[in-house]
């Protein structure tokens, strides 16, 4: 196995087109992941979790905190934060992000890549398998290769790595719980970095939607944040002036 796995990184690196049954494999388990939310009618998120922050060594905690996560489909998210007494306020619509720091003043922000937010993860409603396939492609990840791996003793389609390879942008998904990890590599202010985002703990939230109750962040390998869910609910019809920019300058 061992053999063949190098065998194929050689022919992909001279250009050989890799096998077609990988990608239709990669294709067909989206399919199947969004096929089994077709039904499941999901408008909002509230989510409230506690954040701990650790040191670049990623073995000792640094600070720690508490957020509260709202999410409108399908491209509004509000993120208020406490972290060491000092609260802030964060609202991304669409692409353009506002800033309440923790002296009221609001700013806005450059918008992180789309990529980057972990809405589009954790709820990926709306949106076809091509469309997903499309925007992982963006960020790297190559839907013509894949492999299934347990995890949990659960089968995991990867998609984007084979057998062994443990630093190429990557999608591990579960059939049942969707994404379970996803790996990419980012320009971050210290240089360029792997980044490693894995989801455990699902529960079932609506039909079959299922949350990951516990979420972390590796950074070359060194666990940098972790998100541990204390309570999640859906369709509260939260209301708009809770995305406004504008009304965000105006909250005491």
């Amino acid at each position: 196995m061992a053999g063949a796995a190098v065998l194929l990184f050689l022919l992909a690196s001279l250009g050989v087109d890799a096998p077609r049954g990988a990608a239709q494999d990669a294709k067909a388990a989206v399919e199947a992941f969004v096929a089994r939310l077709s039904d499941v009618n999901v408008t909002d998120l509230v989510i409230v979790q506690d954040l701990t922050l650790y040191q670049p060594n990623g073995r000792h905690a640094q600070s720690t905190g508490e957020q509260r996560v709202l999410f409108k489909l399908p491209r509004r998210q509000r993120l208020e934060q406490t972290v060491e007494g000092q609260r802030e306020v964060r609202l991304a619509v669409g692409d353009r992000l506002f800033v309440r720091r923790p002296d009221g003043k609001v700013y806005e922000a450059p918008a992180l890549p789309r990529g980057n937010a972990r809405t589009d993860l954790l709820v990926p409603f709306r949106r076809s398998a091509a469309d997903l396939l499309t925007e992982w492609r963006a960020l790297g990840v190559r839907d013509d290769v894949s492999h299934v791996v347990r995890v949990g003793g659960r089968p995991v389609t990867v998609i984007g790595a084979m057998p062994g390879d443990r630093d190429v942008p990557a999608v591990w998904l579960d059939a049942e719980y969707g994404v379970v990890r996803f790996v990419t590599r980012e320009t971050l202010p210290t240089g360029p970095a792997l980044l490693d985002l894995a989801f455990s703990e699902h529960r079932p939230l609506r039909g079959g939607f299922f949350f990951p109750y516990r979420q972390e962040l590796f950074v070359g390998g060194k666990l940098l944040m972790l998100f541990a869910i204390r309570s999640v609910r859906v369709n509260t019809n939260l209301p708009d002036s809770l995305f406004d920019p504008d009304a965000l300058r105006r909250e005491p």
